[in-house]
Formats: structure tokens, sequence, C-alpha cells
């Protein structure tokens, strides 16, 4: 029943658009009832891509399928070739969700040659992008909850939660990622895993987990931003909050942990800086993390060169975002 009605991109304008909701056109609800052999499979045949391509930016389904390529520039190129049209600036067009389970399982794959940049695409969908804002309240920002927005006539949040959700649904994927000798990868894989929604808290005791064990700068201190991120979004941030201030203030653990569990905790109140966090990141931050923490994707977002630098003085001291775009939420 569902399927025959049709999308009226006025109702977002008009705030009317729940009429369609749970229906075959709610992509949640669709991404949600797609069967486990069509994702594994790579059935891309029987995933309804038309329903939601507002925009006429052609069929997406080809170029999942040759991102399956064992030939690397036939697999990168296919990928660029679907972001351009799933991707919109800040946002996500409606279809872009129904790519991330086979996204996820081209990251998963050992012999697929796109691993990396199938997260970076998945983390473009999966997450609001805030480029330039790196302030307490924007950094870990990951797309707002109960906030309705469009883009190209599609209730765009719909399209974020249904992305969300489903990496909250292939969380087993991804967090086999983090013991994959590819330190790259285990940092992609923390920044989806910190854009999950739903039953979050085994990934959180997982990232925690990881991070007693994890041998690389970066990918400690993306671990730490994950963990935070993925419960700043939840109800209880406390007990993050506590285990922030646990990691910064202990001075057995090294800075490239201590300056993003500080840098965490500013994000997850509105208070005052105190001094002795400041002291710290005073202390610690100096080129030699500069050159390991500007290479994450956090920092990248809000400078690909001095992404440290430029989120620190937008936290500490009231530096406004280089950047004419305003955060989009």
């Amino acid at each position: 029943m569902g399927e025959r009605l049709v999308w009226d991109g006025q109702r977002v304008l008009d705030g009317t658009y729940e009429v369609y909701a749970g229906t075959g056109l709610d992509v949640r609800a669709v991404l949600t009832g797609l069967r486990r052999e069509v994702k594994d499979g790579f059935l891309l045949d029987e995933v309804p891509w038309e329903r939601f391509q507002f925009v006429a930016n052609g069929p997406l389904g080809p170029h999942l399928a040759q991102a399956r390529s064992a030939e690397p520039e036939t697999a990168e190129r296919a990928l660029g070739d679907l972001g351009v049209r799933i991707l919109e600036q800040s946002s996500v067009l409606a279809p872009a969700p129904l790519c991330m389970p086979f996204l996820i399982r081209l990251a998963a794959d050992p012999a697929a040659p796109v691993r990396v940049s199938a997260l970076r695409l998945a983390s473009g969908v999966s997450r609001a992008q805030h480029w330039g804002w790196g302030t307490r309240e924007e950094f870990l920002r990951t797309a707002p909850l109960g906030v309705a927005w469009g883009c190209d006539g599609y209730a765009t949040h719909w399209a974020y939660e249904a992305a969300r959700r489903a990496v909250a649904a292939d969380a087993g994927l991804l967090l086999g990622l983090l013991d994959d000798p590819d330190p790259e990868l285990r940092v992609h894989a923390c920044d989806v895993l910190a854009t999950a929604l739903g039953d979050t808290g085994a990934i959180a005791a997982a990232l925690r987990a990881r991070l007693a064990v994890e041998p690389v700068p970066g990918v400690r201190a993306s671990l730490v931003l994950a963990t935070a991120e993925l419960t700043r979004s939840h109800p209880d941030p406390h007990t993050t909050a506590a285990w922030c201030d646990a990691l910064w203030s202990d001075p057995d653990h090294p800075a490239d942990v201590r300056v993003p569990a500080a840098m965490a905790r500013l994000c997850l109140d509105d208070g005052p800086v105190p001094d002795e966090l400041r002291a710290v990141l005073d202390t610690l931050v100096d080129d030699d993390l500069a050159r390991v923490l500007d290479g994450l994707p956090w920092f990248r977002h809000v400078n690909n060169e001095h992404g440290l630098a430029d989120t620190l003085r937008q936290m500490l001291d009231g530096t406004a975002p280089a950047t004419n775009l305003e955060p989009p939420f």
C-alpha cells in the first residue's frame, strides 16, 4: 500500500510529511526491511533505489557493483561517482542510506581494494557535515534528533536516522575492523561507529576495551573521540564524561589519549573550562601531537591542514569558525 504513495516535497516544508512514516516512502522503514541475504549477497536489483531518486542522478546499483571490482582504479572511480550522486554539499540525498549496508560490507571484505574509501563514504552518509566548525557544540555533533529539515524535497533527517541505524545494525562487522592490521582502516571504522544510533552500549564498551590494547596513537585518539561522539547523541553522557575525566587527568596516559579526552570532555557540557584541563592542553599540545591528530577525520572536518589548532582556538578562546558555511542544524 505504501508503494502507491507519491512523495510530495511540499509536505516537508509544511511539516506534514509524517503521513509517509512507516510506508514504502520512508527510507528508515525500507532499509530496516532489507533482508540480510540482499545485503550479504549484494542483490542490488532488489533495492528500491528509484523510489527515492527525486533528483535525476542516474542509477546507483551499478556503481556499488563496480566498487566490488578487484581493480583498484575501477573500484575507486565507482565509489567516487557514487558519492557525487548521493551527497549534496553538507547533506545527503534520499537514497544514500540504502547504500550503507553495502559500503560496510565492502569495508569488511579483506579482498576489496576500496575498504577505507567505503568507510569514508559511509561516514559522509551517516554524519551531517560541519565543515570548518570546531566549537564545543559542533565538534562531536553527529546529526540532530527530532529536528526536521529537507534536501531536494525529502525529509533529510529521516535519511540520517536511517543511515545511523544501519551502522548500529551492522556494528558487528565494523567492530571486527578494530582488529584489522591496517591502522587507517581502524581509524575510519571508529569514525563510522561514532555515528551509530540505537542500542549502542555494546559499541561504546567495545571501543573502550580496544583503547586498552591499541598500539597506534592516531587510532587511540580515534577510539576516544568515537566513544564520546557516540554517547553524546544518547540520553546519558555522564558516564562518558567521567571516563574522559579519568583519561585526561591521568599522567600515565599518552598525549594522544589525554588531549582528545580533554577536548571530548569540553563537548559534553557547556560549563567553564577547568583550569587544570586547560593546563593539560597547554602542556601536551605540540607539533608532534598535531601531526598525529590533524590527519584524523574529526579534525580534517575543521581544517584540512591545521585542524587541531583551529579546533582548540574555537573551543578555548571562542574564535569564530573560519568558514562561510553555517552548521546544517
